[in-house]
């Protein structure tokens, strides 16, 4: 109960009839001024979740054509996701052709991107995550078209690549594209990307709530979140994941015997000494992860060819330190998970480390695994291949967590019960360390086996691993801060100029030189002397705006004798520009010129005809603030 007099309690507590009408204000209140971004959210969802199947269907549909068909490679699949196409004729493996494939879809994937959309090479979250910070949310639309159908090119014909990098990069360009349309704000645009990026990643590995954390936290390199991303993340996220759902199940993506799922628990607080050895192990491997793949990515591009080529040179290396792998190992077919995604050694991994198997010849080959899965992914993707960096880091993280599990259990088995639990674990801690993600990869890896049985020592190794990794990232577009984003710089400068309003600060259309918009483009120019603008309005007979003219325009018009005489004032004039209103912020009104890339904006009254008040500068904006920060006499 509170402690307040009767008399000093809110209404809608002492009188119960008001509750209602006070719940309804409150709803609309929250969610007025959000509605239509939130709607929004979810339709991104269902596209990104689309987008998911239709890149799932060409990635399995071109890895059955190419690696199974011709080559004969049949690989394990993870239990929640059975091959999507009948198996062709069975044929002996055919090794030497697990070299050339590769080579092929890495020629393929290369012409395709760098002859239409560049920004598609590499991983896809990468370039969104750099979209977010530095374009204003803005991704070309061509460009998650192509990243899709590159990506299902390299990853199914043996390339070492990710699903999350293909199917976040096109959900954020589908966000995008949403946002340009509706011409929404920067802020709104970004996050709908974020919210798109989220949503993808939720689909293909059906993992939710993790696609949510994910798009607010893979932003920044430390443990900042994008707060704003977060609720249209998850309502996106929701609708991807039930979209691809609807299509594939809902079944968490590795499957585990329950007899098995009963031994992966956490015992005693004893079993977190191990658990340090693996956080600190991660972090070894993380950094190790980043240095050989952003110093393969230098050399690639320091090469003396054409980058249309290079992923053709990359996904052949890839082709054959698999072969040569498989042939080292003694025809071991587990070892070729270095290849193409690679998921099914980790559901081999999770099953068949019981204290049972022959402990230090699947440690090796883990090891070994991981080791080679580290090689070929650098390989791959930095040679500018299409994929994504996320699943490879499971495996290499599993594999790598997996082995150390193996050994500790022969050397410690009261204390390390069960090797499979460091399979899980070491998922998620060597990807926190190399992505800075630390606790939506402890959901990714929670949801994606659908154990959480194994959480607090998830939760231990992740944060250590985070802790201990340096500041490389595998994603280098990520940025240290919030503050430090380019996205947010004018965060700092809006809140100086709050409460400030364009009425304070407008050029009365009487003080300009209005232009009607049949005036003809000679009469307009004879008219500028003496004016110092650089935009002119363009009104009707009954003063309504129209357009807005730029002088440049303009004076690009005077160079042309012929056209002069034939050009007249709306031939020339922009009508894309959003007028404001005299009682619109200055924060408000930075951002729109920051969005329309101008150095002045119409301020009309309001109503539907847009009655032209006048125009405010960006300069008025830049001695506002500099009088708030510094001073009148600034």
């Amino acid at each position: 109960m509170s402690d307040l007099p009767e008399e000093q309690l809110p209404a809608a507590v002492t009188n119960p009839l008001r509750w209602f009408p006070e719940f309804w204000m409150m709803g609309q209140r929250r969610l007025r001024s959000q509605a239509r971004l939130l709607g929004l959210a979810l339709v991104v969802g269902v596209v990104a979740g689309v987008g998911a199947i239709v890149f799932f269907v060409g990635m399995d549909w071109v890895f059955h054509e190419t690696l199974e068909a011709w080559a004969g490679y049949r690989p394990h699949h993870p239990g929640g996701e059975p091959p999507l196409f009948v198996a062709h004729d069975e044929h002996p493996l055919r090794p030497w052709l697990l070299a050339v494939i590769p080579a092929l879809g890495g020629l393929l994937s290369g012409l395709l991107v760098y002859t239409v959309a560049p920004e598609a090479e590499g991983h896809g979250t990468d370039a969104a995550i750099a979209a977010y910070h530095l374009h204003h949310g803005v991704i070309r639309p061509r460009v998650p078209i192509v990243k899709i159908i590159a990506s299902a090119i390299t990853i199914g014909t043996g390339g070492s690549g990710g699903r999350e990098g293909p199917i976040a990069q096109s959900g954020a360009g589908f966000g995008s594209f949403v946002g340009g349309l509706l011409r929404l704000r920067p802020a709104d645009r970004r996050v709908l990307m974020a919210a798109g990026m989220g949503a993808g990643v939720a689909a293909i590995f059906r993992a939710p709530l993790a696609g949510a954390l994910f798009a607010a936290e893979v932003l920044y390199r430390s443990p900042d979140f994008e707060s704003e991303v977060i609720i249209p993340a998850g309502l996106a996220s929701v609708t991807a994941f039930c979209t691809f759902a609807a299509a594939f199940g809902s079944q968490p993506l590795f499957t585990i015997p329950d007899e098995i799922m009963a031994a992966l628990k956490f015992g005693s607080p004893i079993e977190l000494l191990p658990y340090l050895a693996l956080a600190m192990w991660s972090a070894v491997l993380a950094m190790l992860y980043t240095r050989v793949f952003y110093g393969t990515t230098q050399a690639f591009r320091s090469l003396p060819i054409i980058p249309h080529l290079r992923p053709m040179l990359g996904a052949a290396v890839t082709g054959l330190i698999g072969v040569a792998l498989y042939y080292a190992l003694g025809h071991e077919q587990r070892a070729l998970a270095v290849m193409s995604s690679g998921y099914g050694i980790l559901q081999d991994a999770m099953v068949l480390t019981g204290p049972g198997e022959d402990s230090m010849k699947l440690a090796l080959l883990l090891l070994i695994v991981a080791a080679g899965k580290l090689l070929t992914t650098s390989l791959t993707i930095g040679s500018g291949g299409s994929g994504g960096v996320f699943g490879p880091s499971m495996v290499i993280g599993g594999c790598g967590g997996g082995a150390l599990g193996v050994v500790l259990h022969r050397v410690a088995p009261d204390i390390v019960p069960h090797p499979a639990c460091f399979v899980f674990v070491g998922m998620a801690g060597f990807f926190s360390a190399a992505a800075k993600t630390p606790f939506s990869t402890l959901v990714f890896v929670s949801e994606m086996t659908g154990n959480y049985n194994l959480l607090l020592p998830t939760l231990w190794v992740c944060t250590i691993s985070f802790l201990l990794a340096d500041e490389q990232s595998i994603f280098s577009s990520q940025v240290d801060k919030r503050s430090n984003s380019p996205a947010h710089r004018g965060d700092y400068v809006r809140d100086v100029l709050v409460g400030m309003t364009v009425g304070q600060h407008l050029h009365p259309r009487e003080s300009l030189p209005l232009v009607a918009p049949g005036d003809p483009v000679a009469k307009v120019l004879a008219a500028l002397d003496g004016t110092r603008y650089q935009l002119l309005p363009v009104v009707d007979r009954d003063g309504n705006l129209t357009g807005m003219l730029p002088v440049d325009e303009l004076q690009a018009a005077a160079f042309s004798p012929n056209a002069l005489a034939l050009l007249v004032a709306a031939d020339l004039m922009r009508t894309d520009l959003v007028p404001l209103r005299p009682t619109d912020s200055l924060d408000l009104a930075l951002e729109q010129f920051v969005e329309d890339d101008v150095l002045a904006l119409p301020v009309v009254d309001g109503g539907d005809a847009k009655r032209l008040l006048g125009i405010v500068e960006r300069s008025d904006i830049s001695r506002a603030y500099l009088r708030q920060v510094h001073g009148p006499a600034a």
